[in-house]
């Protein structure tokens, strides 16, 4: 399959995002992608203060627009994340992946939400507007099981191994590192995660901009089951296309048996190798 990571810009008018996503997939639609993905909040500025004032319910305007953009172009559109708003009054992280057809076929709230105060560093605050989900989402296309996390839950391995266990292969995490975060564990994290749930790792973040309330580091990245960089980006806005086989995965797992997945794929425990 052919992945395209698209890393953009982050206007504050959301409808010139909007706008600025179908144009860049008029763009690409030579390169012959099977899945287009693009970073965290793509259409609104991360800041807390913009998340409820940027929020839509799923079935939203943006989310209208997402699923019709992924019908015209006829590809799977891993729609980064956006904010989604409840009945309740509750704000998400929330991610949304469509088939072909338009259909939406997944959708991610961010489980662990960003609240951190580096010495020195960054400082930040999700849960000032935001609310946590708690699913693990694993989902189908006809490349093979894929999961779906965004930015922060990469830390926490036990979600992406679930995600393995669950079957998963390809494991997309539309991303907003930062200028402390990013140069210390951008890649570090992707190649561990990889490594560890030997999956395929897709992480897109959005392009770097100096001049914004929150700057991200960019370096829109690929990792193999191997725990190898297949490709990453710099910090400009652009994109990369990659071709991978997910049946790697596969073979990595046969030739190194560390997890238990829900196809019977053994565990390795105590030098023996069992099954549950």
């Amino acid at each position: 399959m052919k992945i395209l990571q698209l890393q953009l810009h982050v206007h504050e008018d959301k409808k010139k995002n909007m706008e600025q996503l179908a144009r860049y997939m008029e763009e690409v639609r030579g390169e012959n992608a099977g899945l287009i993905m693009v970073g965290e909040m793509f259409n609104c500025p991360y800041q807390t203060e913009y998340f409820p004032r940027y929020a839509e319910k799923e079935g939203g305007e943006c989310w209208q627009m997402l699923s019709a953009l992924a019908r015209k172009h006829q590809v799977y559109l891993a729609a980064g994340s956006m904010p989604e708003s409840d009945d309740a009054g509750n704000v998400y992280n929330t991610a949304y992946v469509f088939d072909r057809q338009g259909r939406q076929i997944a959708k991610h709230r961010k489980v662990h939400l960003f609240d951190v105060d580096i010495e020195g560093g960054q400082y930040f605050r999700e849960s000032d507007t935001l609310t946590a989900g708690n699913g693990c989402t694993v989902f189908d296309t006809e490349f093979g099981r894929m999961g779906l996390c965004i930015c922060f839950d990469l830390r926490f391995p036990e979600l992406s191994l679930e995600m393995a266990r669950r079957g998963a292969k390809l494991i997309l995490v539309p991303a907003a590192f930062n200028m402390t975060t990013g140069p210390a564990h951008w890649e570090l994290l992707f190649r561990a995660r990889a490594a560890d749930s030997q999956c395929f790792f897709a992480g897109t973040s959005a392009a770097r901009d100096a001049g914004s309330g929150y700057t991200a580091w960019g370096h829109s990245i690929l990792t193999s089951p191997w725990g190898e960089v297949i490709a990453q980006m710099e910090e400009k806005e652009g994109y990369q296309v990659s071709e991978i086989h997910l049946e790697d995965a596969d073979k990595v797992r046969r030739e190194l048996p560390l997890i238990q997945t829900a196809s019977g794929n053994p565990v390795r425990q105590n030098g023996s190798v069992s099954v549950h």
